[in-house]
């Protein structure tokens, strides 16, 4: 059987040996905290309509993944259907998984994938609140909206002359979920409130539960409820309501998982029952206004950072709801720019409510609607992860990029004994041919209990690396840079024993390669020195030089690793397909259409491919041919990483395209955006599935294709496609090099823009050729007016 739980002695060792333990992470887990900070008296921020999402019916029970809307305090979330007579919301806890350190081998020398060995993303609480007589067929007037300026979703309907109107939403500062219903014109509430777990939990409290996996994860949730006159009281298994005429469900819960290899991440001192309980019981003693208000002002803290405007749409587009404009907008095929920014918006939504003081968004990010995801919920490391962070620094949002950084940190003890252990097992394809083992790597598959699944991969710990070093870039905080340095450094080791010396065909020269390798998800098992990892490995040493550098450690090492880079094949061009090769070999190995743009990786995520004259042109214009190839019709997260590659090359059209093919509306599983914005993903006819990645890749393009940057180079309006093209902005958004960017255009080119250093001090900015230097001291502000002229 696997092992589930690591050896608390192995993960200290490891910690002292590595010199990890003052970088483990310091991500939060279900825990008390100090009472909040409650925002003064005075008048709710106003809201535009343009922020509001909004639709005619609720969602079906039976469809909640599709037609259910989401709520999230970046740990706490769930789906909520709106419905005028039963309310549902299906709760999650990040940390509500089953599964473990999954340390035993399968014979081929990969590791199990399961739900039981490696475990599952699962469902934390059923909440149901049936309200008699209030039927959908007996109401009219229903609308339910999605404010996304404010993270709330409400619902309101008529019955008998009488409105009635709910709210939704999680609270980060209280860490609760709350529910509001309110009245106007005389009328009552009178019905049944029901908590239930989905695990075959005892029920003989009405007000909580709390139970326990077989992997020794601890988990619970509790509910209190009160109302404006009448009554509540608890009956049974439930608590039921009568005659009031307000009621508010405050519900809230957790697991004892903590981020701590050593204590196999469990904090075994942790009652997450009592604790649920002391939280709804402190959140129960202010009114919902209270804990509204609250709420608002903490989330638009980070709402707030990002304004996006990308022009008007017509009076007719904005009569219609959301699911219809929608439906319209792929008819008719024209733009309606406001629906455009906002569902850019609503990926920032999210992000906020799916990344903040806990692990980070999974395939499924924060929501669920059983407890049997596909690929078990998991965090796919071979882009899926990574793209669901790349729009958190670009749209404003680097604190909720902190879950990502802290959960790589948080398991790095139990991935550098894993791979020391087992990656060289000698049943493993992919181990290395050179006998040695040093630094880590991880799966294509991780969970958040240390633990791998589905296949080794071995370029995984290169592209995480990437992606947090990437993040520095945004920042410029040493700090952080100093605390992502072990990951940087034991990623090196890693391909330090594990590349090979060979010879190029026809010359002398020799050139380090990477040892055999699958180029995700597709071509041969075992091909050496695949472009994916080639590609990976130079980013990843050319960070670790710049980290090693500006820390000003280990210098000889750095010297070593520099040396290394400089001696990495980088890919060339088919002289029989005229692409970019991805598999060393002139020949196309692979689907030509294939969902994976492994062999792209240099032009996006990375950027040493460059459409500016700095990249050979033959370079470019083989990845131009093997992107074209590709095609312009995949599942989401494809499409969105092709319009990422379309907006580096400076295509406007076809980036545009792309993010317009992620608008079509999903009918019958097809691939699509469902009728609550969610985006699906056609696994076979009539069957789709909810993989998050695309709803946070598609507005990643989207601003790319108005600010581009890399350190020292910021572009302005590279990809503006026609449709935004009249009048539009886009304030607050941070570029690589520590600035951050206020951008007003007219006509196709910008009018005014507006960069303030936080941190950085020289860049060049560029629109259409021409280029200006700007030179800034950290926090000062400069505004260019005339760069298009």
């Amino acid at each position: 059987m696997p092992t589930n739980d690591p050896s608390r002695r192995t993960a200290l060792s490891l910690a002292a040996t590595a010199g990890l333990t003052a970088a483990l992470g310091t991500l939060p887990t279900f825990t008390a905290s100090a009472a909040p900070q409650r925002p003064t008296d005075g008048p709710m921020p106003s809201g535009d309509p343009r922020d509001h999402l909004w639709w005619q019916a609720p969602g079906d029970e039976g469809s909640l993944i599709e037609q259910g809307l989401p709520v999230g305090n970046g740990r706490l979330g769930a789906l909520a259907s709106n419905d005028p007579g039963r309310e549902l919301l299906l709760i999650t806890d990040a940390t509500m998984w089953t599964g473990g350190l999954n340390d035993t081998l399968d014979s081929d020398g990969q590791f199990p994938y399961g739900r039981t060995d490696f475990g599952s993303f699962t469902l934390l609480a059923r909440l149901t609140v049936d309200v008699p007589g209030h039927d959908l067929s007996g109401v009219h007037g229903y609308r339910r909206t999605l404010d996304l300026a404010h993270g709330l979703v409400t619902s309101s309907y008529v019955r008998s002359g009488v409105t009635y109107r709910r709210q939704v939403f999680a609270s980060h500062p209280d860490d609760v979920i709350v529910l509001h219903f309110t009245q106007s014109g005389g009328g009552s509430y009178t019905g049944t409130i029901t908590l239930e777990g989905t695990h075959g939990e005892d029920r003989s409290d009405a007000e909580s539960f709390g139970a326990s996996f077989p992997n020794g994860l601890r988990y619970g949730a509790a509910m209190k409820a009160y109302g404006s006159g009448g009554q509540v009281r608890v009956h049974g298994t439930s608590v039921d309501f009568a005659d009031c005429s307000a009621l508010t469900v405050v519900v809230s819960g957790g697991t004892n998982y903590a981020p701590d290899a050593a204590n196999a991440y469990r904090n075994p001192a942790l009652d997450p029952v009592q604790l649920a309980r002391t939280k709804v019981g402190a959140a129960a003693e202010h009114s919902a206004d209270t804990l509204l208000r609250s709420h608002v002002a903490d989330y638009r803290a980070l709402y707030g950072r990002l304004g996006l405007s990308l022009g008007e749409s017509t009076a007719e587009q904005r009569a219609l709801d959301t699911w219809e404009r929608l439906r319209a907008r792929f008819r008719g095929g024209v733009p309606d720019p406001e629906l455009e920014a906002a569902y850019l918006q609503f990926g920032r939504y999210l992000m906020i409510a799916g990344s903040r003081g806990s692990l980070p968004l999974n395939l499924q990010g924060l929501w669920l609607d059983g407890n049997d995801p596909d690929w078990m919920g998991d965090y796919h490391t071979d882009v899926n992860l990574q793209m669901n962070y790349w729009m958190a620094d670009r749209a404003g949002l680097s604190p909720c990029f902190d879950a990502f950084t802290d959960y790589c940190l948080a398991q790095l003890p139990s991935w550098t004994d894993l791979t020391r252990r087992l990656f060289n097992d000698p049943r493993n394809r992919y181990r290395n041919s050179t006998g040695r083992i040093a630094g880590w790597t991880v799966a294509i598959s991780t969970n958040p209990h240390g633990g791998n699944g589905w296949w080794w991969h071995p370029a995984g710990n290169a592209w995480l690396c990437n992606s947090l070093y990437e993040h520095y870039e945004y920042t410029q905080s040493p700090e952080y840079l100093a605390k992502i340095y072990p990951l940087l450094k034991g990623a090196c080791e890693f391909w330090e024993a594990r590349l090979l010396t060979t010879t190029l065909p026809g010359s002398a020269q020799e050139v380090l390669i990477a040892d055999s390798d699958w180029s995700p998800e597709h071509g041969p098992l075992d091909a050496k020195g695949i472009t994916y990892a080639q590609e990976l490995v130079w980013a990843l040493f050319g960070n670790y030089c710049a980290a090693s550098a500006r820390l000003g450690k280990d210098t000889g090492y750095a010297d070593t690793i520099a040396g290394l880079r400089k001696k990495l094949y980088l890919p060339r061009v088919s002289p029989k397909t005229g692409w970019l090769e991805e598999w060393m070999s002139p020949e196309n190995l692979g689907e030509t259409t294939h969902r994976h743009l492994s062999g792209l990786v240099g032009l996006f995520p990375g950027d040493r491919i460059r459409p500016d004259g700095s990249t050979p042109k033959e370079i470019v214009d083989g990845a131009t041919a093997q992107l074209t190839a590709r095609g312009m019709n995949s599942f989401g997260w494809a499409n969105a990483w092709r319009a990422l590659c379309w907006a580096r090359l400076k295509n406007a059209d076809k980036a545009y395209q792309l993010v317009v093919n992620n608008l079509r509306p999903s009918t019958g599983g097809s691939n699509g955006t469902a009728f609550n914005l969610f985006d699906i993903y056609e696994a076979e006819p009539g069957r789709g599935i909810f993989q998050i990645d695309a709803n946070f890749g598609t507005p990643a393009a989207m601003i790319e294709m108005l600010l581009y940057s890399r350190p020292g180079h910021v572009e302005l309006l590279p990809a503006l496609p026609e449709a935004w093209a009249a009048s539009g902005s886009v304030t607050g958004v941070p570029v690589r090099g520590g600035f951050v960017v206020d951008l007003h255009w007219r006509q196709g080119k910008p009018t005014r823009t507006r960069l303030r250093s936080v941190g950085g001090r020289t860049t060049e900015v560029v629109f259409a050729g021409e280029s200006r230097t700007v030179r800034l001291a950290p926090g000062e502000t400069v505004t260019l007016k005339d760069l298009a002229r």
